[in-house]
């Protein structure tokens, strides 16, 4: 009979090693891809992503539409005329009181960044309409004046104001 120390190492040893290194690769193999679905989709996480735009080419009253998690956000460039009417404006007159000063960023007075989605259905306004020069909702008649308030129509609440900052004096960031 032979005896074997405890200090050698056996077959046996060997077998209950690679075994459990062959359960430990296949264990890592069955749980990273369990992982990684349950992370987000690549376009779920653009879509939730800042955007940045740039405001150079933007002309003088002129307002462009851009998507940030898709909603449709306007980018208005203000004139001088259009600043001037929306501070004017006394608050009381206002079913949503909201100075101009309030609506835009301080120093940067002639840009104007909001949601364009009405507040009373969720329709899409159109710019430059009704009697405020600012946006009409032709669904149920709503009108916003050149700050995104509401003065007339059903719409409960002024449109809505995304998160933004300037990055630089001709670029926003939105988001």
């Amino acid at each position: 009979m032979t005896t074997v120390s405890s200090a050698e190492h056996t077959r046996r040893d060997f077998l209950y090693i690679a075994t459990a290194a062959v359960g430990a690769v296949g264990a890592a193999a069955v749980l990273v891809p369990l992982v990684a679905q349950m992370n987000p989709d690549a376009s779920t996480i653009a879509a939730g992503a800042p955007i940045e735009v740039d405001l150079a080419p933007i002309a003088d009253g002129q307002i462009i539409k851009v998507f940030w998690r898709s909603k449709p956000i306007f980018i208005s460039h203000r004139s001088k005329a259009e600043i001037a009417a929306a501070q004017k404006v006394a608050l009381n007159e206002l079913p949503d009181p909201e100075p101009d000063a309030d609506r835009v960023k301080q120093g940067h007075d002639q840009w104007l960044v909001v949601i364009g989605i009405c507040t009373h259905l969720g329709c899409i306004p159109l710019a430059h309409q009704g009697e405020y020069d600012g946006w009409f909702c032709p669904c149920h008649g709503s009108q916003y004046d050149t700050a995104g308030r509401i003065r007339k129509g059903p719409a409960p609440k002024n449109l809505p104001l995304p998160p933004y900052k300037f990055v630089s004096d001709t670029k926003i960031q939105i988001g």
